[in-house]
């Protein structure tokens, strides 16, 4: 839907930034301008900064930048019309309608809504009843206190056709309440009948709080267990979370949602103190509902029964999300061992068990890893091939060209990792077997042989994997295939695999810098080290210097092949063979598969 420009420049004027700001920012004034510690990044030292003049905030630490309504949308997870009616509603102005259809249909969305609201009345009223009596026993068999029942408004729907006769009564037509979602009408063309009877009631909200459906547990043995309300022109079962109006402003604030599987993990998880909880509506997770997360957090928790059918779920919520990842945006995964669920956990072990299985949420990653690799016999060349070939099938459903070749890159290297067989230890000096590596003699270390000049391409290797050893350790096969001419970068090369041929475990750059500061003389590590310092390697932020690794070692390779080939052509015009020919052809055709993989070291 489409604003009138004047409505929108009338709305930024009417609103204080200041205002809308300082709800959840405690403001500091200096001259014309406010500051304050920045909502969208954790500082210690305030770097937000919100100009009333200009209208305007910015953060010269995360860079966030924007008007009234973007902050209204970042800070509270809103949409762009849903901000705007929340603080024209502030304002005092009514949002213009585009058409005629458009008014229209709002107001017959505003009367559905004012049924439903009523409904909910009367479910919350039938609970405190008699009638209901049945349904409070059972909330209280959940251990669900009074304040519990009230902040997610539960109630009782009573059998028979009790909500249609008492909203009729008071003058809703039979026709409205079937629009809402409220009865239901026979095939047969009998009277309508009443959705839910005999169930504990849930109210499902929206974003903004406003109730939309229902859902309800049977009380007793029948079928179905569960039941909500169908689709209505408000209600689209998959698009909305239960529990969201109440969670989001805890996610928000925590950077954390966690997904669980239905009513009653959101409410016992609410009620433990774990507020950032939501759940689907008995449905696989979608793409609307995937939208929904990432407005409240970047790695939305998923957290499934620890049985099978938990764990199907969390894979078809890993496949469903491929598509949809981006940079900074993912998923984690976090399941509770023994068959328990969320409130049965919480139950028996308390609010700080749940937490401790959130805490050890898996990345995807690791989940996408099991579902490709987990039990897999890759004992065979074959076999083996077959793992490649379902990695870059999985990788490349996602869309997004940057996640999608790192997730390429990280399979790849554990498929790596699984097929390299066990190495003995390393113990000093005597080699690895691949590439030997001895201790140079003093003065022998970084001298090129007399008329050939040093290599950049080969000192600049040798000086980034000082600074990013992290990058070695994980792409130790394509390494080994390096070959470098400059003996100094040659020797730090073969003493840095040496090493790190060893480490079984992950670990980060200074954790392995200082394994190899400890291992090797000073003599081989010094001269590249400064280097580094010379290039300003360490200015560098991770991802751009595995990039420019990787170039390089594209370059090496390529270049490596290059002299091959031409080796080989060489031999060829001396004296033909089919060997030769063969060998030619394997060349030629790595080197073109190298330069198809946009410098994959």
């Amino acid at each position: 839907m489409s604003l009138p420009r004047g409505f929108l420049d009338e709305l930024r004027a009417r609103v204080s930034i200041v205002d809308v700001v300082g709800k959840k920012v405690r403001l500091i004034r200096k001259g014309h301008e406010y500051s304050g510690l920045c909502p969208f990044h954790n500082e210690k030292t305030p770097s937000f900064t919100v100009s009333a003049d200009k209208g305007f905030y910015h953060c010269f630490g995360c860079g966030a930048h924007g008007d009234v309504l973007s902050f209204e949308m970042q800070a509270n997870g809103l949409s762009f019309m849903e901000a705007v009616e929340r603080l024209a509603a502030q304002a005092g102005l009514e949002v213009p309608q585009s058409t005629p259809e458009e008014a229209a249909r709002s107001k017959r969305a505003a009367t559905v809504l004012e049924a439903i609201e009523a409904a909910c009345r009367f479910y919350e009223q039938r609970l405190r009843m008699p009638e209901g009596r049945e349904a409070l026993a059972y909330a209280a068999r959940r251990a669900l206190s009074e304040e519990t029942i009230g902040r997610f408004r539960l109630g009782y729907a009573p059998a028979g056709n009790a909500l249609k006769a008492a909203l009729v009564r008071d003058g809703l037509e039979e026709a409205l309440l079937e629009e809402a979602g409220l009865v239901g009408r026979p095939d047969d063309g009998r009277s309508p009948y009443d959705i839910l009877r005999n169930r504990l009631v849930f109210p499902i909200t929206d974003r903004r709080g406003r109730v939309i459906a229902f859902g309800g547990r049977i009380l007793g043995d029948g079928q179905p267990k569960y039941l909500n309300s169908p689709d209505t022109p408000v209600f689209h079962k998959g698009q909305v979370l239960y529990g969201l109006a109440q969670a989001r402003a805890a996610a928000l604030e925590r950077g954390r949602v966690v997904v669980a599987e239905g009513y009653m993990d959101v409410i016992a998880m609410s009620q433990a103190g774990i507020a950032d909880a939501v759940a689907p509506l008995g449905t696989a997770l979608t793409e609307g509902h995937l939208a929904e997360l990432w407005k409240l957090a970047d790695e939305p928790v998923l957290c499934f029964d620890g049985d099978a059918a938990g764990q199907r779920a969390a894979r078809r919520a890993a496949e469903r999300a491929l598509p949809e990842l981006k940079p900074g945006r993912s998923l984690r995964f976090a399941a509770i061992v023994g068959g328990k669920d969320p409130d049965e956990l919480i139950k028996a072990q308390g609010a700080g068990a749940m937490e401790a299985v959130l805490a050890e949420a898996r990345p995807l990653a690791d989940l996408l890893w099991e579902m490709i690799a987990g039990g897999r016999d890759v004992s065979t060349p074959e076999r083996r091939a077959a793992l490649d070939r379902d990695v870059v099938e999985l990788c490349g459903r996602i869309k997004d060209e940057s996640v999608r070749e790192h997730y390429r890159r990280e399979l790849k290297n554990r498929a790596f990792a699984l097929f390299r067989p066990p190495r003995p230890a390393w113990s000093g000096p005597k080699g690895r077997g691949k590439r030997p590596w001895r201790e140079p003699e003093p003065g022998a270390v970084a001298t090129p042989p007399p008329g050939r000049p040093r290599d950049a391409n080969e000192l600049q290797l040798a000086a980034a994997l000082t600074v990013r050893p992290v990058y070695a350790l994980r792409h130790l096969e394509s390494l080994f295939r390096v070959r470098l001419a400059d003996d100094g970068a040659r020797t730090y090369l073969d003493a840095v695999l040496a090493v790190l041929a060893d480490v079984t475990e992950d670990a980060d750059d200074a954790a392995l810098a200082a394994l190899l500061a400890a291992r090797l003389p000073e003599a081989v590590r010094a001269p590249h080290v400064e280097h580094a310092e010379r290039l300003r390697l360490e200015d560098l932020a991770p991802f751009d210097l595995d990039a420019r690794i990787s170039d390089l070692v594209a370059t090496l390779k390529d270049r490596a092949l290059a002299e091959e080939i031409g080796a080989v052509q060489a031999a060829m015009e001396r004296e033909f063979s089919e060997v030769l020919w063969l060998r030619l052809r394997a060349l030629r055709q790595e080197r073109e598969r190298l330069r198809g993989l946009d410098g994959e070291a």
